[in-house]
């Protein structure tokens, strides 16, 4: 499938979301990155105003040793649990009727996972079925999709705990407008 026939796929809200996706793979492709090729799955290799990126040029958290997460793990966090926690259950563990996002984690790719937000998807089986609404057009969730995503992956990987974080950096200037932007504000 071609960019364009996958943005096509998207509501115009996720179209111009994925803004940062591409210009986060521009980035680590000009940015001499050969040894982070290497790189754990997860790994930051480069960052621009707050946000991190591997060496895929994916949306990635960066935790600091003494546990400080960057300001869009922490909003991830925060997103993820005025939006998801109530299917998904705290912290992405999962519950009776949605699956633990951080497992699922560990096999979704970024535009894989986006692609299931902004689409939806229904699973059926064994007498089980289970639905994920589209959440497309919803700017609670679109707005911040990539934090969340950071929020979940850092769970996936083991990075971050079952735990609500104690510090974070600051919000930069660059998320309050793209949010000023992106409500609509």
């Amino acid at each position: 499938m071609f960019p364009s026939d996958r943005d096509r796929k998207l509501p115009a809200f996720g179209r111009k979301h994925r803004g940062w996706h591409l210009a986060a793979l521009l980035l680590c492709a000009t940015a001499g990155l050969g040894a982070a090729a290497s790189a754990a799955p997860g790994t930051a290799v480069g960052s621009e105003d707050g946000k991190y990126v591997d060496a895929e040029g994916s949306p990635t958290y960066n935790i600091a040793p003494d546990g400080k997460l960057d300001w869009y793990t922490f909003s991830g966090y925060r997103r993820y649990h005025s939006e998801c926690h109530v299917c998904h259950g705290p912290d992405g563990a999962g519950s009776t009727y949605a699956p633990a996002l951080a497992d699922s984690m560990k096999t979704l790719n970024y535009e894989q996972f986006m692609t299931i937000v902004v689409q939806g998807r229904t699973n059926v089986g064994a007498g089980n079925q289970k639905v994920m609404p589209s959440f497309g057009e919803n700017r609670n969730v679109m707005c911040y999709l990539d934090d969340i995503y950071v929020y979940l992956r850092a769970r996936g990987d083991g990075a971050l705990g079952r735990v609500r974080p104690e510090a974070h950096d600051p919000k930069p200037e660059s998320a309050k407008s793209a949010e000023a932007a992106c409500m609509g504000n």
